[in-house]
């Protein structure tokens, strides 16, 4: 086998490797040689090489946000890295296990002037779990040694080293590092950055390995809860007469259905769920919005929770952030094993568990409590979704009822990745079909990296993707389609309304050159010549009869991945969807 000569090289690749990590996305680049000789030359690895590094951080961001396992971006130094920040932030926000490996020059090439430099070490310093600052190894060849200091101390120094035994010291400071990063990564489910120096020559190739460095495993962490914390919850809980579940991103099948079945039968709980939640129960409230937003001072008081109970991850609705800020529940539990936001400013129980576990924990000993809290509501649920039927039957064609369209055509045990802004909002308000998978980067919530994020889940999902997206959104991120991993199955719908269409349904002065311009973002771009540059199979709709037609073949079997364009009116779309909550209501 081809290794890299480099020992420190050798041993990122080998600790990577006996760790489990399989999936490398590598930006081509010049330092980081050492690094793609090595995994490239290792069958153990699967190797994607992506351009844009922006766009490649957040395609092994969906590698690793499908799969539940690190992911390692490699990149060359200098502002290659920075591109790696948006995708770094989602991993630190949305608990994705990503794993940055940057080269970088040698400490005496810092700061003095030399190409493609910046100060790397720590350069994610308030979004990263950890941060490995490796150190330069030292060559055996003493006119070639290089220590970490300035160049004039170079060979008396590394005399001395080696007559110290540093050399062996700096290897098992290297493994140390390298080991407590990729553990991190695999026990806190985050991001980790390895900062690698390597000093020329960069491509040297040898046939065996001249380190072996030692593998730390990571502790296994067993899921515990506190015995006298169980206690008052179970206390709490079997008093409280109104309770209500809130579920943000969350992975499927992270529940079990026992659990969720004895939820439903509680007359005493509520159990709300976004679309990224990935659960359902025909007993459950789905469609958050759909369900608060015509709502009074008195419906509000009256769906107010003694207690609020959340897990998973951040929350989508505006509207249910509102009410509970205004309308605070009695007490406010989070259940979760790393962090517990203060979201509505009311937390006062941080359950550092896993939620299956606590249920486990909790329903067995709970009490059906008499109450007509879920009772009441279930019948707004049925007024809603009959008035939301209704509301669509008198519509024109616009992004609400083209939505409608799109969710009911996704074919069944698929994966659906959603754009941010607006596309996320419109899917909220429909009841999704229970049987797809539904991811969105709801960490940072930005529209920068939502292509690249369904490409690289669409590259080992292992069923059908379907990426919907603002036309903003998927512009902003064209050269996700950059790449030769695309598989055929992948289909793209784009929601094309001429701009940033979400800053006209909130508050602000529409129809001015200054809205259109710099918020609304007016264009009259389509996606035709990028699928034509790319590789796309193309297809546009501007009414419900062409949207329907197109819905009937864009799903099936081809020999390139497809797109379709929707075009929606920017003028009636804010209309639409803000009659719409005063007609559900």
């Amino acid at each position: 086998m081809i290794y890299p000569k480099i020992p420190l090289a050798q041993t990122v690749i080998q600790l990577s490797k006996a760790k489990g990590i399989k999936h490398i996305v590598i930006s081509p680049g010049s330092r980081s040689a050492p690094l793609t000789i090595g995994f490239t030359n290792d069958d153990h690895f699967k190797c994607y090489s992506i351009v844009d590094e922006r766009c490649a951080a957040f395609f092994a961001l969906g590698i690793a946000q499908q799969l539940q396992e690190p992911t390692v971006v490699v990149c060359t130094s200098g502002s290659a890295l920075l591109n790696y920040y948006p995708a770094v932030a989602e991993a630190y926000y949305s608990d994705i296990p990503l794993v940055v490996i940057s080269a970088d020059r040698p400490k005496h090439l810092i700061g003095v002037g030399d190409g493609q430099t910046i100060n790397q070490p720590n350069v994610f310093d308030n979004h990263i779990l950890y941060s490995a600052n490796l150190k330069l190894d030292l060559r055996e060849e003493e006119e070639d040694e290089a220590a970490e200091e300035l160049p004039i101390f170079k060979n008396l120094e590394n005399k001395l080293e080696t007559l110290l035994g540093l050399k062996q010291s700096i290897q098992e400071f290297n493994e140390s590092e390298i080991n407590k990063a990729i553990n991190v990564a695999l026990q806190k489910s985050g991001p980790v950055h390895i900062n690698v120096p390597f000093d020329e020559p960069l491509y040297e190739r040898v046939e065996a390995l001249s380190v072996n460095p030692e593998v730390e495993q990571p502790k296994e962490r067993l899921p515990e809860l506190d015995p006298s914390i169980l206690n008052d919850c179970i206390d709490d809980w079997n008093t409280a007469k109104r309770k209500m579940i809130l579920v943000g991103v969350n992975q499927p099948d992270q529940i079990e259905q026992q659990w969720l079945d004895a939820l439903a039968n509680d007359a005493s709980v509520m159990v709300f769920t976004e679309t990224t939640s990935n659960l359902h129960h025909d007993a459950f409230f789905p469609s958050v919005d759909k369900i608060i937003a015509p709502l009074d001072d008195t419906g509000f008081k009256n769906l107010q929770p003694d207690i609020l109970l959340t897990f998973g991850g951040l929350i989508i609705s505006k509207k249910i952030k509102a009410f509970l800020r205004a309308y605070n529940p009695g007490q406010h539990w989070h259940v979760d094993v790393k962090k517990a936001n203060d979201t509505f400013f009311s937390l006062n129980r941080f359950i550092e568990t896993p939620a299956n576990y606590f249920f486990s924990k909790l329903l067995p000993d709970a009490k059906n409590v008499p109450s007509d809290y879920r009772s009441a509501w279930d019948a707004v649920k049925n007024h809603r979704r009959a008035r939301h039927s209704e509301y669509l039957d008198t519509i024109a064609f616009t992004d609400l009822k083209a939505f409608d369209s799109i969710l009911k055509a996704i074919p069944d045990n698929t994966v659906l990745q959603l754009g941010n802004s607006s596309t996320v909002r419109y899917v909220q308000l429909f009841n999704i079909n229970k049987t797809l998978e539904v991811y969105c980067n709801r960490g940072t919530s930005g529209i920068d990296g939502s292509t690249s994020t369904a490409v690289g889940c669409a590259v080992v999902a292992n069923k059908q993707v379907t990426l919907i997206s603002g036309d903003l959104s998927f512009l902003y991120d064209s050269n996700g389609l950059w790449n030769d991993h695309i598989p055929n199955n992948f289909r793209i719908i784009v929601i094309n309304n001429q701009g940033g269409g979400i800053f006209r349904i909130l508050p602000g002065h529409k129809n001015t050159e200054n809205f259109d311009t710099y918020f609304e973002t007016n264009h009259t771009l389509t996606a035709a010549h990028l699928c034509h540059m790319f590789g796309l199979d193309y297809s546009t709709a501007s009414n419900d009869s062409e949207l329907e037609e197109s819905l009937q073949t864009f799903y099936s079997e081809g020999d390139r991945p497809k797109l379709l364009e929707v075009f929606t009116p920017k003028h009636l779309n804010d209309e639409v969807l803000l009659n719409y909550f005063k007609f559900i209501g």
